[in-house]
């Protein structure tokens, strides 16, 4: 069996849908004909494939990232995950602070934000690990 050659037939056949429909018999459906609701390992694969995705889209567009500390990093990809990299990309202020290590700063940005104060807990979260950060180096 030819693994490409399935994929190739099930796209054409089923064809692609990014946002849920109803399928002919009136479920809803995603992508390929993937009905909803879906089990929680295919969402772990989304949500894998959206982080990796987050990632490589931070790697091109912060040429210092891979340089920042790891707890950074994740705080980092925690928010750009959230926002999604463009908005996250509006944070100006914060990312000139971790372009300089100024964890302390970046701190004070993320709290002083629209963000904050609509996403709260994680945000809470966020900033004192970042916080947290300011003070271990």
């Amino acid at each position: 069996m030819n693994y490409q050659n399935i994929i190739a037939d099930l796209k054409q056949d089923e064809g692609f849908r990014g946002m849920p429909y109803r399928d002919t018999r009136g479920f809803w459906t995603i992508g390929y004909g993937t009905k909803l609701p879906i089990d929680e390992r295919e969402a772990q694969l989304l949500l894998e494939k959206r982080l990796n995705d987050t990632i490589v889209e931070l790697r091109e567009r912060l040429d210092f990232f891979d340089e920042l500390p790891e707890e950074a990093k994740e705080i980092v990809l925690n928010m750009a995950y959230n926002l999604g990299v463009p908005k996250f990309m509006h944070f100006k202020r914060m990312i000139a602070a971790l372009r300089e290590g100024n964890f302390k700063k970046a701190a004070y940005e993320m709290r002083d934000s629209l963000w904050y104060r609509q996403v709260k807990d994680r945000a809470r979260r966020l900033v004192y690990r970042m916080e947290r950060l300011s003070e271990s180096i």
